[in-house]
């Protein structure tokens, strides 16, 4: 699995005007490939009326899945430029919709791979990226009587706790880097005396 990833911030629209052509390009997060492909089978809904929905897709945290579309414009000046510019910018789990409406004026396939591809990037400028890290999902176990306390402890520095329940004892579930687990250990043992029950389970992204 990839140490981590970068995908869109949010979901938004890009809008620009090339040679009398508008290029609007739909950016979303997309978890699966189900999930992609809804999303541009809803832009194509929003815009019945134009020439082109072009689309590029990445699922994965290493890329695993990668799709792109042309829809009618010439082989490889849409689709392919778009998936190329999304993993330039090492973009994972997102997919990117530009619908085209014609202006009458022919672009040629340079200008097509320019616009398509070049308004995708502006599209990420404008909207945003983050970072995902991957994490180490783990549960804590406290008393009622320092629970407070540790889970002060924990924000303050800078852990990232998930979720908290309340029952006999207090389990606090919190996401480290691999590399902080022994270290980890040891910082709990300290700020318990030793009291706290430490468990590791499976992997997660959170935010870096």
């Amino acid at each position: 699995m990839a140490e981590q990833y970068r995908t869109v911030a949010q979901a938004g629209v890009h809008e620009a005007e090339i040679n009398r052509s508008r290029f609007l390009c739909a950016l979303a997060p997309a978890a699966t490939e189900q999930q992609a492909q809804d999303f541009v089978a809803r832009v194509r809904k929003e815009h019945p009326t134009a020439s082109h929905h072009c689309y590029a897709y990445v699922v994965g945290a290493d890329a695993g899945i990668q799709r792109a579309s042309d829809d009618g414009e010439p082989g490889g000046t849409a689709g392919a430029p778009m998936l190329q510019m999304l993993m330039r910018r090492e973009m994972r789990y997102v997919v990117a919709v530009v619908t085209r409406y014609y202006g009458g004026v022919k672009l040629g396939a340079g200008g097509l791979i320019r616009a398509y591809g070049g308004v995708v990037g502006e599209a990420l400028d404008e909207l945003g990226t983050i970072t995902r890290q991957r994490f180490r999902l783990a549960t804590v176990t406290v008393d009622h009587q320092r629970a407070g306390k540790l889970e002060n402890d924990l924000r303050a520095t800078g852990r990232s706790v998930r979720e908290v329940s309340y029952g006999e004892a207090v389990t606090i579930g919190i996401g480290l880097p691999d590399a902080d687990v022994a270290a980890f250990r040891g910082w709990l043992a300290d700020a318990t005396a030793g009291t706290a029950a430490f468990e590791l389970g499976g992997e997660a992204y959170g935010d870096a």
